[in-house]
């Protein structure tokens, strides 16, 4: 199983570079095994071009190396404490897509305009706060996560309907059912992230697109009574 979520995970990892999601290793890609509760990412800093997926690092989610001869992404933590938190959460991305990252650098949700945002997430992707100096000198990456999760449970918002988050003055993490799904979503992430910002550049006044569409876009794709595609 964990050979297989090795080859999964790496995978997913070199599509970043092919998605122009990354440049050099400016990010990593993690799956996880929910029956053994371990996961497999990124070893930190190892290019892209040699990477294999006997590279791969197993962690355990009390942050323990099971399997690996290099040290993990140096953003283990977070992915950590998202995969403890979020049960339906099975891969998780983190990149410094350039769109995305201007609005975490600008501390701005990305407002939903259109059907191609609503298509996958449901809402605004949502900007997380800044880390105080404490959280940054205590835990830097697992608090990271932490105010991930703040983030989602003050404004309520359902993880799994909105698989992205910006953390500001950083950069995007996005997450799916499984490591492939997760890249997805960052690719998606990327793109609305680059029509919003044309939105307002063509119109600096233009309003949220209204609910009723909103929901027709995303629950035609998404929950019990969806009916896009070949399902």
């Amino acid at each position: 199983m964990l050979e297989e979520l090795k080859k999964q995970v790496y995978e997913a990892n070199m599509e970043l570079p092919r998605r122009g999601l990354i440049t050099y290793t400016w990010g990593n890609v993690s799956g996880i095994d929910r029956e053994t509760g371990y996961f497999v990412i990124k070893p930190s800093g190892v290019d892209y071009d040699v990477l294999t997926p006997d590279d791969m690092v197993v962690m355990d989610l009390e942050g323990n190396k099971i399997e690996g001869k290099y040290k993990p992404s140096s953003d283990t933590a977070t992915h950590l404490e998202l995969y403890k938190k979020y049960p339906d959460i099975g891969g998780i991305v983190h990149t410094h897509s350039p769109e995305a990252v201007a609005w975490a650098q600008a501390g701005r949700d990305i407002p939903l305009y259109g059907t191609t945002h609503a298509d996958y997430f449901l809402g605004s992707i949502p900007c997380a706060r800044n880390l105080t100096t404490e959280e940054i000198n205590e835990a830097y990456e697992k608090n990271t996560g932490l105010v991930i999760i703040e983030t989602f449970e003050n404004r309520k918002i359902n993880p799994v309907y909105t698989p992205a988050v910006l953390c500001q003055n950083h950069g995007p993490f996005a997450w799916g059912k499984d490591a492939a799904e997760a890249v997805h979503n960052a690719v998606v992430l990327e793109e609305v992230a680059k029509m919003a910002r044309l939105t307002e550049s063509v119109n600096p006044d233009v309003k949220p697109a209204p609910d009723n569409i909103k929901e027709k876009h995303f629950y035609r794709k998404h929950g019990a009574n969806a009916y896009y595609g070949q399902n």
